[in-house]
């Protein structure tokens, strides 16, 4: 559950950040200047669309540290998740493949359940081998 004052608080703390205002904010991010005057007052929760626009937006925002404090901001190299982009083939054995930047290995293709691909539009496509 979002504690809505802490919410309202990091929300000020992101303003801050880039210096911008409430009536900027709303501009930026496309909402009206009514929202966030009832998000920063308590009156209302943020919705999964108002969170989405924030991180969409503004991509130092951690969503963990918006919604509940934890985690830090601006969001540090560190914390930053690379999300693997092509299968690359072990030259040694060319049965197992491994996943850009991680330790996943993948021995077969039967071993794979499905691959999902997710569009910035918030689509998905849904892979079963």
């Amino acid at each position: 559950m979002v504690n809505i004052e802490e919410f309202s608080k990091r929300l000020i703390i992101v303003m801050d950040y880039y210096e911008i205002s409430a009536a900027a904010l709303a501009e930026k991010i496309n909402v009206q200047r009514s929202s966030i005057s009832h998000l920063l007052s308590g009156r209302n929760k943020p919705s999964l669309e108002f969170v989405l626009k924030i991180l969409k937006n503004f991509p130092e925002v951690e969503l963990y540290w918006l919604l509940n404090g934890q985690g830090s901001f601006p969001k540090s190299v560190k914390d930053e998740v690379v999300a693997p982009t092509l299968f690359t083939t072990n030259e040694s054995d060319p049965k197992q493949e491994k996943v850009a930047k991680t330790n996943i290995e993948i021995k077969t293709t039967s071993d794979i359940e499905r691959i999902v691909i997710f569009y910035k539009d918030g689509s998905f496509k849904n892979y079963t081998p």
